[in-house]
């Protein structure tokens, strides 16, 4: 390995590691467009190769623009393939229906749902399946949701987890479910806490059916926050799946616990885009934004009949990074249940369209820096 430092362009430097491999040559390129953090650039000479084969470099970087190559390899440089954006993704799923048993996936008839028919999804979903999905982007590390798994089973959905990651990279850490109202709540945590790739909890709470309902939700139960209390204690955090009309009771339970981090999943639910729905879904995320233990996963942000697009979704996103900042929001792909709204590509491409004016490093936050920080991922 040889390291080298040079100037792709004036006032910017870059570090990269530079490893000779062999590899097909392609088409000759002496502009580089860079998507993520890794670039392969090669020589035009044949005279080190046979067969068409000849000798290329591989560069490392995270830098995320377009650049022209150091001019000591710009009259020998041939582009291999596109490079691909480095991503962390902060929620997904995994399931074998043949092996395990989700209600909500196997039984008759199906559940409501906010995206309505999900029969697409009623499918083994595993890491291959996954890969093929976000093939077009480089995964460094993922988060496992659970699966609303056997509520009868309790310590099944964590044991699959542990077995797949005995055998395959994916996933880097989980959030398991543990109901938190149960009597033995904190003994379920204790359990969970024993795996040490799981990160956080997510336990749904009661919520009505619509805003404007006067019934409390479920995070104002006294035996629910008996067993939220408790996640402290194992090192656990919260992933907070509930609608937009339960935020105030969000922020209610992040300043009573204000050292157990809660996580937003899937930007609370604005499925009311009416102008009205909007204005009723921002001001309850600026309520809990306020609380500094609180951040946001953007996902699941699909409409009903409705196809996934930047121009649909845009001010979502953007009113959430304004909410809570940078450093309080996470992207994440919700598959494979957002494969009923979008592809996977269509969506990554949606979210870098939307943050296209932050910078390289703000970016970088979004797509991968604060999941690996906010569950503890212990990647680089």
């Amino acid at each position: 390995m040889i390291s080298n430092s040079g100037t792709f362009s004036p006032g910017l430097i870059w570090d990269s590691t530079i490893k000779l491999l062999k590899r097909a040559v392609t088409s000759e390129c002496k502009e580089v467009r860079a998507i993520g953090s890794m670039l392969a650039i090669g020589c035009n000479s044949k005279t080190e190769g046979i067969n068409g084969y000849c000798e290329f470099y591989e560069i490392h970087y995270t830098a995320i623009r377009n650049y022209r190559l150091p001019i000591y390899l710009m009259s020998t440089a041939t582009a291999l393939h596109p490079a691909k954006r480095l991503i962390v993704d902060a929620h997904h799923h995994f399931w074998d229906l043949s092996k395990n048993y989700h209600p909500w996936l196997r039984d008759e008839p199906p559940i409501a749902f906010r995206y309505g028919s999900y029969e697409s999804i009623k499918k083994n979903y595993l890491m291959t399946d996954y890969l093929h999905d976000s093939n077009k982007y480089q995964i460094q590390g993922s988060v496992y949701v659970e699966t609303e798994w056997d509520p009868s089973d309790s310590k099944g959905e964590v044991q699959y987890i542990h077995e797949l990651r005995q055998s395959q990279a994916l996933p880097t850490v989980a959030v398991m479910h543990v109901r938190l109202n149960d009597i033995d709540a904190a003994q379920k945590l204790e359990f969970q806490s024993t795996f040490d790739f799981v990160k956080s909890i997510r336990h749904k709470p009661k919520a009505n059916a619509k805003p404007g309902m006067a019934e409390e939700g479920g995070m104002m139960d006294k035996a629910w926050r008996q067993g939220f209390e408790a996640l402290n204690k194992f090192g656990l955090r919260f992933d907070l799946q509930t609608p937009w009309w339960h935020m105030h009771e969000a922020q209610s339970l992040a300043q009573a616990y204000p050292n157990t981090a809660i996580i937003i999943n899937h930007s609370g639910l604005p499925a009311d885009r009416s102008t009205e729905g909007i204005e009723a879904w921002s001001k309850a995320m600026k309520m809990v934004s306020y609380c500094p233990n609180v951040s946001v996963k953007i996902s699941g942000i699909g409409v009903q009949n409705s196809r996934w697009t930047a121009q649909a979704n845009g001010h979502i996103v953007k009113t959430l990074i304004d909410l809570f900042g940078i450093d309080r929001c996470m992207f994440a792909s919700n598959f494979p249940v957002d494969k009923i709204c979008a592809s996977y590509e269509e969506i990554f491409t949606g979210f870098e369209e939307m943050v296209s004016d932050l910078t390289v490093g703000e970016q970088d936050k979004l797509f991968r820096l604060n999941a690996i920080r906010t569950y503890d991922m212990g990647l680089v």
